[in-house]
């Protein structure tokens, strides 16, 4: 039967009731205008027959496909943003009504230079291609729109094009050397997030999230359901972490939590969750005459990725162990076995110094202690 409006009992908003070609409707106008209800009626019915003749895939929008792509745990960041005013901006806000299989290669690149007109290529390649990737990407699994190879970016070759600036700590790669200097220098808890970050290539909102239960050391292997590109994907455990994890899955839920038991709040702002104790490991480290400004969470990355790469790592392994979103059809086609993942990560050096960190005994205690109370019971035990 066509759709009807209809008023339940206690409630003035209109009710929109009915079956369009087999597909029973009753959801609410939100509205008890019956003006604005009955027209909200038609665009349901309309929107619903075109949906039973031409499939989903004809109808949603990217708004939509974007909303679907947050519920399903994906980060809202770049994609809507609110200001105090109640303007709403982003990515979906400047796709507003445009369907899904009516953009193209151009809309996505005009987007980028209208949303960041002044940023770099990385830039609009972090905040607006991969989180629109992320979204068509998502679009697919719930088969809403096709499988397509979306360009990103690339950064301008040759010296002639080199902007100087200061450039912002993680955005390069440091020795292992370098980063055991550094980490010894921090809290246990902390030096623990970066000691999984240095051997692993996560993202630190992948390891901030990363529970007891998405941990395999028998296989050496770790499962992330969600992710920045809009999949899962698998990341190998370097044998150095094996340690670490086995005493970190012990008190099960999340791994990686504060000095005060507390798990670290979810967010993509590079690492910021411990931007704290970075700069209290530069401040300790500049008291010693060392200066290591250049170190922050994301550097791990960088790093693992450079030592890989330096290591005669295959570049598919390496963007696999990295999880980067597939850039060519031959990569988007190639899916490596866990073993050559594994004998990869374990390719990355381990400096002495990092293992000789008094934490190695007992991450879990010592990840409770703060630095100096962690130092004065060690240098305890080491007098007993």
């Amino acid at each position: 039967m066509p759709l009807k409006l209809i008023q339940r009992k206690g409630s003035d908003n209109w009710y929109v009731r009915g079956t369009v070609r087999g597909q029973s409707v009753f959801e609410s106008t939100g509205t008890c205008d019956r003006k604005v209800a009955d027209e909200i009626r038609v665009k349901i019915e309309s929107r619903l027959l075109a949906e039973s003749v031409h499939g989903k895939k004809a109808l949603v929008t990217f708004e939509e496909a974007a909303d679907a792509y947050i519920a399903s745990g994906g980060s809202a960041r770049f994609l809507i943003k609110v200001s105090p005013a109640g303007k709403v901006s982003g990515i979906a806000a400047h796709f507003r009504g445009k369907l899904l299989k009516d953009l193209s290669q151009a809309d996505l690149d005009m987007a980028a230079r209208v949303l960041f007109p002044k940023a770099s290529a990385e830039t609009r390649n972090r905040q607006c291609y991969t989180p629109f990737i992320a979204v068509w990407n998502n679009a697919v699994v719930n088969q809403w729109a096709e499988t397509r190879q979306w360009r990103r970016p690339r950064k301008p070759k040759g010296t002639n094009v080199t902007i100087l600036k200061r450039e912002r700590a993680g955005t390069k790669p440091v020795s292992y050397d370098r980063a055991a200097q550094f980490v010894s220098s921090m809290t246990p808890a902390t030096a623990q997030i970066m000691t999984a970050l240095f051997y692993s290539g996560m993202r630190p909102i992948e390891l901030f999230t990363l529970e007891a239960k998405d941990i395999n050391l028998d296989a050496r292997w770790i499962t992330i359901d969600k992710t920045k590109t809009g999949e899962p994907r698998g990341v190998p455990i370097h044998e150095f972490l094996v340690p670490l994890y086995t005493s970190l899955i012990t008190r099960g839920g999340i791994l990686f939590r504060s000095h005060k038991g507390e798990p670290y709040p979810p967010t993509e702002e590079f690492g910021g969750q411990i931007a704290n104790a970075v700069t209290g490991a530069r401040k300790r480290l500049a008291k010693k005459g060392i200066v290591i400004n250049e170190i922050s969470p994301y550097t791990a990355r960088h790093t693992v990725s450079t030592q890989l790469v330096i290591n005669g790592v295959h570049p598919h392994i390496k963007d696999q162990i990295l999880g980067h979103a597939a850039d060519d059809m031959s990569r988007y086609y190639t899916h490596v076995p866990q073993q050559p993942l594994i004998e990869a990560i374990n390719t990355l050096p381990v400096p002495p110094a990092w293992r000789m960190m008094g934490w190695w005994q007992d991450p879990v205690y010592w990840s409770r202690c703060l630095l100096r109370k962690a130092g004065r019971q060690a240098r305890e035990r080491q007098e007993a």
